[in-house]
């Protein structure tokens, strides 16, 4: 009996604690959650995470770039247009984007490599044909401001040499009225020049004869001049002489 009586008393003591145990999961799971009896938040609703709209994939692509997410693997541009083959390591996926300005216009996503490479050549050729227009017409607008330009300076050219031109019909002019009085006053110092030269040659004789006088040591007399007779007066009632 004793031994039996032992044996009851722990197993008495196990059941109480059991009970006890189960009594007070029981409350705390009736009770509600305080700041002393901290509990896990109860999940949100399905109704809430369906009521989110996914992002597009340009305002998924811009993210992605705004966190610097995205590797650039090439990029082409033509004019305002370019295309864009850009790589996520995270996902090892690629964007493929046609974009024009700072605007995105076609954005594809894909998770192959080769697929990548050949919507960026597609993209590329888009760019290409698009493009051109614009090139065209930068070249054309570049063309005409140009010529305008060369115009302008030739223009400025022209009436440069016009002036030039004038000037010198004018100094022409000038030197050849210049050259015409010259000309009349060479003639008239010319016979000038001849009629001192012929009064010098003059004179130098003059000097020339007095020298030679001077220098003659004989006395030279002047030549008397010859004696004239008078003719004989006539008599009245005379013949006058018959001449031999």
């Amino acid at each position: 009996m004793k031994a039996l009586t032992r044996s009851a008393g722990p197993r008495r003591v196990l059941f109480a604690i059991g009970t006890l145990v189960l009594m007070a999961t029981s409350a705390c799971a009736s009770a509600p959650a305080t700041s002393n009896n901290p509990m896990p938040p109860a999940p949100e609703p399905a109704a809430s995470t369906q009521s989110k709209v996914p992002l597009s994939t340009v305002e998924s692509l811009r993210q992605l770039i705004d966190n610097h997410q995205l590797t650039e693997v090439r990029t082409t541009y033509n004019s305002t247009y370019g295309a864009s083959l850009l790589f996520r390591p995270e996902t090892l996926g690629y964007y493929v984007v046609l974009f024009h300005g700072k605007e995105f216009w076609r954005v594809m996503q894909t998770d192959s490599f080769d697929d990548a490479e050949s919507l960026y050549r597609t993209f590329v050729s888009q760019t290409q044909t698009l493009g051109q227009v614009e090139i065209d017409t930068m070249r054309l607008d570049a063309g005409n401001k140009y010529a305008e330009h060369m115009i302008a300076v030739n223009q400025a050219k022209l009436r440069s040499l016009q002036q030039d031109a004038n000037n010198q019909q004018q100094q022409a002019q000038q030197v050849a009225a210049q050259q015409e009085q010259a000309h009349q006053q060479a003639v008239a110092l010319s016979s000038d020049l001849h009629n001192t030269n012929a009064q010098l040659d003059a004179v130098k004789q003059q000097i020339r004869a007095l020298e030679t006088m001077q220098s003659n040591p004989n006395l030279v007399l002047p030549t008397p001049a010859p004696a004239t007779t008078a003719a004989p007066t006539p008599q009245p009632n005379q013949p006058p002489a018959a001449s031999p």
